[in-house]
């Protein structure tokens, strides 16, 4: 039998039957709409992931302070504090695939601007901290080495503190008031948004590292973390070797004994989040899959209730001439119709509900041609593989007995 004739005798079949034909196609469109769903949500996740671990810096390195034990009882990092901007300086001049590198010292006060006040993250660094966070200023300047060696009062905002202290008004040339100390805005930052934990990147006000540990936190404060841009993506870790090696050295760690310090490598980080979510989608397609093989379950019921209506017409064929693999043929071309049909109405179901559930959830999805055609190929194969035993049930038919089924 031709494909275009078993193709022709199988869409007459199927329009006879045009509500059953759509109710069976309906769990291969769902399956389908599912998979492709899941799967651009999921890649969506992970895009939106990426961008805001990447929004954090490029080819960053976060150096923390130590944890400390006492008593037997270990404290998380930073629970001592190890760093000195003396580490900084030591960076800088004898880690050669190190580019740049920024102190961070961080407290939280109470900003007062007029009659309206606001409560903040204070961060003291150095001008190189924005540059290494690739985080531009939209309006004014930020602060220079100048204002950080002589202690300038000095502030860049983020766009959370400025829609709360200036709602109405811009905010370059007021004064704010830290800790009772008045700083002057010269400076607003791009707007970032939450960061890959959660937390509100532009509540944040950044002064020069000086300032901060003089007028806010006291002169021998220690530093939070320091933040390091390597080289290039290639030079990270030798970056990280070399830090690590200096400031064991600077810290008098002898061999065999614990850090002081950890070094996070933000490549790292962005690897195990994009695994994670890519463990995921995987997982969310694989139960969205399952519905799927329930259509194809649905597919072979149907189909085998065909046969058991179409006997006396199978049994006519078979006279006049079919043979056993027509009949096969015939059967399972009515089978993969139905599932292509299902497979392109689920397509575009699929990418119509990916649009929609993306508005709700927050970010793109990433419907791939990769998941259109897995999953349709996927229905092709249910078609296939649910649609071989009907197909089989009625190509081994006894021509006789058929002739005379009622």
């Amino acid at each position: 039998m031709k494909v275009t004739v078993g193709l022709r005798i199988s869409c007459r079949a199927l329009l006879r039957n045009k509500i059953r034909s759509l109710l069976t196609m309906l769990g291969i469109i769902i399956g389908v709409s599912a998979v492709i769903t899941m799967i651009g949500i999921g890649q969506g996740a992970r895009e939106s992931i990426k961008d805001k671990i990447a929004g954090l810096g490029t080819n960053m390195l976060l150096v923390q302070s130590g944890s400390l034990t006492r008593g037997g009882i270990r404290g998380g990092w930073g629970s001592i504090n190890t760093l000195v901007p003396e580490d900084v300086t030591a960076i800088m001049e004898k880690c050669p695939s190190v580019a740049l590198a920024a102190p961070v010292v961080r407290t939280t006060a109470q900003v007062v601007c007029g009659n309206l006040n606001w409560s903040t993250r204070i961060t003291g660094t150095s001008p190189d901290y924005l540059t290494i966070r690739q985080w531009p200023i939209v309006a004014g300047k930020s602060f220079t080495d100048a204002d950080v060696r002589y202690s300038t009062k000095v502030a860049v905002i983020g766009r959370t503190v400025a829609e709360n202290l200036f709602p109405q008004m811009p905010s370059i040339g007021e004064i704010i008031r830290i800790k009772r100390v008045p700083f002057k805005v010269i400076g607003l930052l791009e707007e970032k948004g939450q960061s890959a934990m959660g937390t509100d990147q532009d509540d944040v006000i950044l002064v020069p590292l000086t300032t901060a540990r003089k007028r806010l936190l006291g002169k021998h404060s220690m530093l939070k973390q320091i933040n390091v841009s390597a080289g290039n993506e290639a030079l990270m870790i030798k970056a990280q070797e070399e830090i690590t090696l200096l400031l064991r050295e600077r810290h008098r760690i002898h061999s065999g004994k614990e850090d002081d310090f950890i070094i996070k490598n933000m490549a790292d980080i962005q690897d195990a989040a994009v695994s994670s979510m890519k463990t995921m989608t995987i997982v969310l397609a694989s139960i969205a899959s399952v519905s799927l093989v329930v259509g194809g379950i649905g597919i072979m019921n149907i189909m085998l209730v065909s046969v058991t209506e179409r006997t006396r017409e199978i049994g006519i064929r078979m006279a006049v001439g079919a043979r056993t693999r027509d009949i096969l043929f015939q059967f399972l071309i009515e089978s993969l119709v139905l599932c292509s049909a299902g497979g392109i109405l689920g397509i575009l179901l699929g990418i119509s509900v990916s649009e929609v559930m993306s508005i709700f959830a927050g970010w793109s999805s990433v419907v791939s041609v990769q998941s259109i055609v897995l999953s349709f190929c996927f229905a092709l194969v249910i078609g296939i593989v649910f649609g071989l035993y009907p197909a089989r049930k009625a190509s081994m038919l006894n021509p006789i007995e058929a002739l005379k089924y009622e």
